[in-house]
């Protein structure tokens, strides 16, 4: 798993399909079903984990790319 596109095929497999037109709120919106899905065991730590890591470097480059 390497980038955002992963994380939403991950989201996909279990029907949840994420997009708002807000790029970020997407993004925090994704997070809160990763965290959903790792409470209720259907994901394990390790994609739980680079998941969360994946959203946050993106949620980070965006809000960075905006402040300039």
């Amino acid at each position: 798993m390497k980038n955002v596109y992963d994380v939403q095929q991950i989201l996909k497999k279990f029907g949840a399909f994420i997009y708002s037109g807000d790029r970020i709120g997407d993004l925090e919106l994704m997070e809160m079903e990763i965290d959903d899905l790792f409470q209720m065991q259907f994901i394990e730590k390790d994609r739980y984990l680079q998941s969360k890591l994946i959203l946050r470097k993106e949620k980070t480059r965006l809000l960075n790319k905006g402040a300039r």
